[in-house]
């Protein structure tokens, strides 16, 4: 009895110690507390037992603590080669303007979506499987594991062939060319070092913040000029850090004019789905009224699962109303005190983002709002100690810029006008995107990492994630974003290691853990944030406290001596596939090819299967179909025929017919229909219609009776049997 509650005692250590790392010391003196109470009937024989559990205990511990440390050995070194890759970037973006940096470019590069690859082969079914081009046995797609591909957005891709037509966007070209080198050996490296954990390396990139990407190894875009990398998690987590979002959208009913509604709702989505677990994030519509959507009083963590369902909230605003501007930011402070009085926030920058086309036309006035809006920020800052910054938005050429100006230029903030036919709303929104990204350039933030909530992969459909880290020139003051290195890993290894699901609730918390370990901090002139101003509206969105000399390290500065002679008008060197239509046409290989394959996707193909499958539904759901009303037109025959038994139109017009309606019933007679008046009109006989309480049915085909009243025209528009 007494060796059973010293065994049940000692479970209850051992889980404290497993939980809580409690002290063995600890544990050993609870030990001997226990033993005293039993030691005269029995001396110290439960404390043997109880060491035993406690050793068992020990030996738990001690392997879970070294699985743990195996994978923060990963994370680790994962972390260091990104800031490596970042380094490699810093490095030679020094080399930009140097001639031979841009000569040597020409040509010199592989267009994702044009070019073929002088390495290319076929994936190998145990390394990756791209399920559009097959099952990776017969079919997979063509990769280059020594060279890297850039791709530009096509809004970008102003020049021939998808060459880019802007300065800053060849000289990026050029000179991230010059940190492939570093790339290819980091590749082989990684192949080396995952191979030990029976996986395979991912891909290493780079997004620069003028939106190209250059990445290794080469492979071929599904969606050519699709993909932009600002657009991403990745790289916004690792430019801004983590951060409490709150959009604040108008729907009231003059966004309908110029399609605005839709541009404040696509604005909304790209902030939406560029935000990580790292983030917390609301949204708030107003017109006459405002109201926080999505059934949440709170912020809440952006997972993806709750940014799906922000953005099918987003999806269903529909415009109408009048304009209230102090409800509006009312409502989104309400939210934001709500969120940091329950504990719930990132514990970092807040950021107020506020998309409107219209001038106020209810509620108070615009003095009142500014007034409002300064109040709410400044106590918000003196009772939790963070700065919030509002961005405002003036969505159409023809939207009013005044009040939300002034909204800004009152409360520090930034104010921003947007095109209606703006193709580029992440350049539009630069201000948002750049702000946050000032912080993590220097001082304790100098080595800022961050990492994305495990997800599926897109190309590989397998469960991954990205570290990533910002990448700037320091040579100037505040540091100047050039962009974001981004590496993936695969979950296999981890999950291999811990025995856990790579999406599992445990193993999200080891991301979050490390995506919100440092929190950015801001802090810039009136000059800086006048920059900021300009960069993402030009001299029409400054608050006009400094003049456009004071923007360095803001501000891009171009290369000196530039022209045409000097940039290449071509930067790859070749487009082989231009013109091309489908991704399959471009990227589909047999095993072990080294060209595109007219034979792939093959017929055993999965999603060739699916399509089969799917024809084969529809044939037989058009046979069952077909079938049904066979026969139920056979049966309608029949009927009909039992109604009226080999009897001829002649004779129900002589009247003798006889009806079956009851076994041995009486014929019932029927009164020869009276020649119409003039004032009356023929009555038609038409197959299966009632007359007289008979249904007519025509004679069959090879009747031929002179005496017998010719057939009704209209038989001939029936199908007969």
């Amino acid at each position: 009895m007494h060796s059973l509650l010293a065994r049940g005692a000692l479970q209850i250590v051992c889980t404290m110690i497993i939980l809580a790392k409690i002290s063995p010391l600890v544990v050993l003196v609870l030990i001997w507390q226990l033993a005293p109470p039993f030691a005269s009937s029995i001396s110290f024989s439960p404390v043997l037992p109880a060491l035993l559990a406690f050793s068992r205990c020990r030996s738990v511990n001690a392997a879970s603590a070294e699985k743990e440390n195996e994978v923060k050995s990963i994370l680790q070194r994962m972390e260091s080669d990104a800031l490596a890759f970042r380094d490699a970037i810093e490095r030679v973006y020094g080399y930009r303007c140097k001639t031979a940096t841009l000569a040597e470019c020409s040509e010199a590069n592989f267009n994702g979506c044009s070019s073929t690859f002088p390495n290319q082969v076929c994936m190998a079914e145990d390394e990756l499987v791209i399920s559009a081009c097959g099952d990776g046995a017969s079919c997979n797609a063509l990769w280059d594991k020594t060279q890297s591909t850039v791709s530009i957005p096509a809004a970008l891709a102003t020049g021939d062939f998808g060459n880019p037509s802007d300065p800053e966007l060849i000289e990026t070209a050029c000179y991230s060319r010059l940190a492939e080198p570093f790339m290819i050996d980091k590749y082989e490296a990684d192949v080396e070092y995952w191979n030990g954990y029976g996986v395979h390396p991912s891909w290493t990139y780079f997004g620069a913040h003028n939106g190209l990407f250059r990445k290794i190894p080469a492979t071929h875009q599904e969606q050519c000029g699709l993909y932009d990398p600002r657009r991403r998690p990745w790289y916004v987590a690792a430019q801004s850090g983590p951060k409490d979002v709150i959009l604040v959208i108008d729907q009231s009913g003059s966004m309908n004019d110029y399609g605005r509604m839709n541009i404040a709702k696509e604005a909304a989505t790209t902030v939406v789905e560029t935000l990580t677990v790292a983030d917390r994030v609301a949204v708030v519509s107003f017109s006459s009224a405002a109201s926080q959507i999505g059934e949440f009083d709170t912020l809440i963590r952006a997972t993806v699962e709750n940014k799906k369902r922000l953005i099918e909230a987003i999806k269903s605003i529909e415009a109408g109303g009048s304009t209230n501007f102090y409800d509006a930011f009312s409502t989104a402070f309400d939210a934001l005190e709500k969120t940091a009085e329950s504990e719930v926030t990132s514990g970092c920058n807040v950021a107020v983002l506020f998309l409107t086309d219209g001038q106020i036309t209810e509620g108070p006035g615009a003095d009142s709002v500014v007034s409002l809006v300064n109040e709410r920020t400044q106590n918000f800052s003196s009772n939790y100690a963070r700065r919030i910054t509002i961005f405002t938005f003036s969505l159409g050429q023809q939207a009013d810029h005044e009040v939300p100006k002034s909204i800004a230029c009152s409360t520090s903030g930034i104010w921003t006008p947007v095109d209606d036919l703006t193709d580029d709303l992440v350049s539009a929104m630069s201000s948002y995107y750049k702000l946050f990204a000032l912080g993590l350039g220097e001082g304790d933030n100098e080595d800022f990492v961050s990492w994305v909530e495990p997800y599926k992969f897109h190309t590989a459909e397998a469960m991954g994630t990205t570290v990533s880290a910002p990448v700037f020139d320091r040579s100037v003051r505040p540091p100047q974003l050039l962009g974001v290195v981004g590496i993936d890993m695969y979950m296999d290894a981890l999950a291999k290691i811990l025995g856990e699901d790579a999406s599992s609730s445990t193993m999200l918390d080891r991301f979050v853990m490390l995506s919100t370990a440092r929190c950015p901090e801001i802090s810039l002139t009136e000059c800086e944030l006048d920059a900021l101003r300009f960069l993402g509206g030009g001299a029409e969105a400054t608050c006009g406290v400094c003049n456009g000399t004071s923007y360095a390290g803001i501000i891009p500065e171009k290369c000196p001596l530039q022209s045409e002679e000097v940039l290449p008008n071509n930067l790859f060197q070749n487009t082989d596939l231009e013109g091309t239509e489908t991704y399959e046409e471009r990227a589909c290989c047999e095993a072990g090819g080294i060209v595109p394959s007219e034979s792939c996707p093959a017929e055993g193909d999965p999603a060739v299967a699916a399509i089969i499958a799917i024809v084969f539904l529809v044939l037989v759901c058009c046979c069952c179909c077909c079938g049904c009303c066979y026969f139920f037109l056979v049966k309608r025959r029949e009927y009909q025929a039992t109604a009226v038994p080999n009897q001829s139109i002649a004779a129900v017009i002589s009247g003798n017919v006889t009806t079956p309606a009851k076994e041995n019933a009486a014929p019932v007679p029927l009164t020869k229909p009276t020649k119409p008046s003039n004032d009356q009109t023929e009555p038609d006989i038409h197959l299966g219609t009632a007359y007289n309480g008979v249904s007519m049915v025509p004679p069959p085909h090879s009747y031929s009776n002179s005496s017998a009243p010719p057939f009704n025209p209209k038989f001939d528009a029936v199908k007969r049997y």
